[in-house]
């Protein structure tokens, strides 16, 4: 198992499309922690929750783990992989361990950018910033859930194995269907793997993100083992349509 992580790894740290998708979170996070607090005037209480949650790499590393595994199939290197490793169990873990370091790493890496920059804008225009202790925890749960997008990533990706079909699929899931959802039966939607599981976890209002009036999201707790339900589910169907499927 362990050479076989360590394969994966390399994979992503050589892979030109790893460092465009890294490079893209911390820019788009960054430019939304500038925006935000140059723009706004958040308050004590707001201020944990609107400026230092806007870490985008939790979306990029579910793109980059979909692409990392739908990739074997649309380059047509799953035939070589297989031969490497037969136990495909054992070469779909190693997949989903390794985006969900890599979408930790990532997320850390976001984090720290975002809270140093936050920090220096919100100082400098004297508005309330959060106790270090309370950004230690926002940093950490944002990491937490990166790591679960990474693993969530590959198994929706070894159930759909269309890349364009699984990208846009998570897209039109993460910013139309479930905020719709939301808007319109918020006591469902809180369940969703893209946004309401996720809000949940980072610890963010989910009226922020216009779920109806009166919506309480799950306790962080709870929320993870439903993120992990989630997440299993798609595991054990992806594994069992790679072992029926034929390789070329």
């Amino acid at each position: 198992m362990i050479p076989l992580l360590r394969a994966e790894l390399i994979k992503l740290r050589t892979t030109r499309t790893f460092l465009a998708l890294s490079g893209a979170a911390i820019a788009t996070s960054l430019l939304t922690v500038v925006l935000t607090a140059l723009l706004e005037e958040p308050t004590a209480d707001q201020v944990l929750s609107d400026v230092f949650t806007s870490d985008t790499s939790t979306l990029f590393i579910l793109v980059l783990a979909i692409v990392g595994i739908s990739g074997e199939w649309r380059h047509r290197t799953i035939t070589s992989s297989l031969l490497a490793s037969p136990d495909r169990l054992r070469f779909l873990a190693a997949k989903a361990i390794a985006f969900a370091a890599a979408g930790l790493l990532l997320s850390l890496a976001v984090s720290l950018a975002i809270s140093v920059v936050g920090y220096v804008i919100l100082s400098s225009r004297d508005l309330p910033t959060p106790e270090m202790g309370e950004l230690a925890g926002q940093v950490l749960r944002n990491a937490f859930l990166a790591a679960l997008m990474g693993g969530f990533g590959v198994g929706l990706g070894a159930v759909v194995r269309n890349q364009p079909v699984a990208i846009v699929g998570v897209l039109l899931f993460s910013f139309v269907l479930e905020p719709l959802l939301g808007s319109l039966a918020g006591e469902v939607a809180r369940f969703g793997p893209f946004t309401g599981l996720p809000l949940a976890i980072q610890g963010i209002p989910a009226e922020e993100f216009g779920f109806e009036e009166g919506t309480e999201l799950l306790a962080a707790g709870v929320a993870t083992i439903a993120m992990l339900a989630w997440i299993g589910a798609f595991f054990a169907a992806g594994y069992t349509l790679l072992r029926l499927r034929d390789v070329e």
